[in-house]
């Protein structure tokens, strides 16, 4: 089957001559179906410069990035939206929500992007915040809701156009703990129940019991890649379980 992300000898260099900076040294990796990957390290080890790599906003400097089997880094400014909009959904730190769009707007955009509108991308738009607990915040502007509240009108937007990968870039570093607790909840959900392939960028030590695999990186270079067979054999019966995000809107 093929991998939804696969990573071969990537190396991104900034800069030119005595100045160059090396922020990545021949990383090599795959994220699997059903699986959150944890990318962890300092600041500075390049963790920010590979999930950009991952999301097709930065190109590697040379190496080989599949996403869902296509090779990305020979694409052109015009075709990798394309990738991005049909494969990848992203989740921010800083939510990124429009400030003059109500959380119903917000995941609404994401469904107009793939041509949605209308009053059916208003019915799916309103279906997915009902799966992450806000159906009733759909007329609510950001300004009026919680960080926990922003980060789940994130992810309803992020998965609204059903990616099979989800990137999130510190997406509790916002959060208190117990909105951070429900944030990956749901990313675990949608890997081990929906099948999505989910990377999260993180410093919080707090999420480690959230993850399948855990990839340590320093100086540009991936020092560890850990499996966590334990959590993996609890995804069978996370799956057979209700969960905050249904089926329906899938």
């Amino acid at each position: 089957m093929t991998k939804p992300i696969s990573v071969h000898e990537v190396t991104k260099i900034y800069g030119d001559g005595p100045t160059a900076f090396r922020a990545l040294d021949a990383v090599s990796l795959e994220v699997e179906r059903g699986e959150v990957m944890l990318l962890m390290g300092p600041s500075g080890s390049g963790k920010t410069t590979l999930i950009s790599i991952l999301g097709c906003i930065l190109r590697p400097t040379s190496g080989s990035v599949k996403i869902l089997g296509e090779e990305v880094t020979h694409l052109s400014e015009k075709q990798l939206p394309r990738v991005r909009l049909e494969n990848i959904g992203f989740i921010f730190q800083s939510f990124n929500l429009f400030p003059t769009l109500t959380a119903g707007e917000n995941v609404e955009l994401a469904l107009d992007l793939q041509g949605q509108r209308g009053l059916a991308a208003k019915r799916r738009a309103r279906g997915f915040l009902e799966q992450v607990g806000l159906a009733p915040k759909y007329n609510s502007f950001p300004a009026d809701l919680s960080g926990g509240e922003k980060q789940r009108v994130a992810i309803a937007r992020a998965v609204a156009t059903e990616p099979q990968v989800i990137l999130a870039d510190e997406p509790t570093g916002a959060l208190d703990s117990h909105s951070g607790r429900t944030v990956m909840e749901m990313l675990r959900d949608l890997a081990h129940r929906h099948d999505r392939a989910v990377v999260v960028v993180t410093h919080d030590n707090r999420v480690l019991e959230y993850g399948d695999r855990t990839v340590r990186i320093e100086d540009g270079r991936i020092l560890s890649d850990t499996v966590d067979t334990a959590s993996l054999n609890k995804s069978s019966a996370i799956s057979s379980q209700s969960s905050g995000l249904s089926d329906r809107c899938y």
